[in-house]
């Protein structure tokens, strides 16, 4: 009987539930969220925008889209202990801290233990608000420096930017921290949107299933490739180098990162928007050999196109950061800033018709055999 049963590794290929937020065509690279092309979404709206766009269904008007910004603008506070806690765990990997913080505010905060679907939105648009500022007060505060007020005239990503280096951001620039949060706000049954989901199967609040999610992200294999592409960008050093070393990682079968996605076969459709990003800030920064590099790697890549290995969003993104002067311990903290509504939605929609996710484990272990007392062993 169990040689009849088929094993798919990773859930792959696997269809588990049904959703109405994003659609992915990873075959011909194409992503929408809520029947809107990434590409209108990216080149046209705002975080704001799309956030409330995925947690209730449709864009907003001018007056819900003010109060929503209102709502989120409101939120920008914590709890004094959470500074506390951030203080003494200042020498901790910013995930570990901003995990630590999240499971705080569940237990400082009596709203969060509130279930049904108006509970989440609340919870999480608060949330969505105090995740940028946990991050941007850990920074602060292992550098010796007193959090930065957040700045209520701010949008959300000019804000985070504030919070974080305590100096206006230029215009461009906070438009593309805009991006790329609207680029990383939601990406289907990712690794750390189907571990919410899980925790919100077992009818936990929502708090629970963002600490399960950032635990997920934390792990390099789902949300480790733009520091890993700004390591690489450094090793090559220079555009000259990125043929000979991609030509060396081929040769010895090794990853080139920023290349492959589990899901798309043709180049991410979101990367295009991160690539003027990165030319365009390089420019203003003064700096633009980075990108010189990612495009040289881009052009010695493409012999390996037609196996899958297209560019994905990770692939700039890590360099944007650099150019902020941004960590790259804060990469995968500003991954989970960006994907705050897609695990808020994701969970709402479990909750609407929740079932316990508990799949099959086929068994191959030892055969049936006797037990011996410890004596005779």
């Amino acid at each position: 009987m169990t040689e009849d049963v088929k094993i798919n590794r990773g859930l792959k290929g696997i269809y588990f539930e049904r959703s109405g937020v994003s659609q992915i065509d990873g075959t011909r690279g194409e992503l929408s969220y809520r029947g809107y092309s990434i590409h209108d979404l990216a080149t046209r709206s705002t975080f704001e925008e799309v956030a409330y766009l995925l947690i209730h269904g449709d864009l907003p008007n001018a007056a819900q889209l003010a109060d929503f910004d209102a709502r989120l603008t409101a939120a920008r506070t914590l709890p004094p202990a959470i500074f506390d806690i951030i203080a003494a765990c200042k020498g901790g990997h910013p995930m570990d801290v901003l995990r630590t913080a999240v499971s705080a505010l569940a237990a400082l905060e009596p709203g969060s233990r509130q279930m049904g679907e108006e509970a989440f939105i609340e919870n999480g648009l608060r949330l969505t608000s105090q995740v940028p500022m946990i991050v941007a007060a850990h920074e602060a505060i292992r550098n010796g420096r007193a959090p930065v007020v957040p700045d209520p005239d701010l949008s959300h990503a000019a804000n985070w930017l504030w919070m974080l280096k305590g100096e206006k951001p230029s215009q461009d620039a906070a438009r593309l921290a805009d991006v790329d949060f609207i680029l990383h706000a939601e990406h289907g049954s990712n690794a750390s949107s189907f571990a919410a989901r899980v925790t919100i199967g077992t009818e936990a609040n929502l708090h629970g299933a963002i600490v399960t999610a950032l635990s997920t992200l934390a792990g390099p294999a789902h949300g480790g490739a733009a520091e890993d592409v700004m390591k690489m960008v450094q090793e090559i050093g220079s555009p000259e180098n990125a043929a000979d070393y991609v030509k060396t990682k081929r040769k010895n079968r090794e990853a080139v990162t920023g290349f492959g996605h589990r899901v798309y076969r043709a180049e991410d459709p979101r990367a295009r928007h991160m690539r003027e990003g990165v030319r365009r800030l390089g420019e203003e920064m003064g700096a633009p050999e980075w990108y010189e590099i990612l495009q040289a790697v881009v052009e010695a890549m493409k012999p390996y196109a037609r196996h899958g290995l297209n560019v994905n969003v990770d692939f700039y993104s890590g360099v944007i950061y650099q150019l902020h002067g941004i960590p790259m311990d804060l990469y995968v903290p500003i991954f989970a800033l960006g994907r705050m509504p897609g695990w808020i939605i994701q969970c709402i929609e479990q909750q609407r018709q929740n079932i316990l996710i508990r799949p099959l484990t086929l068994y191959n272990g030892p055969e049936p055999r006797p037990y011996l007392p410890l004596a005779e062993r």
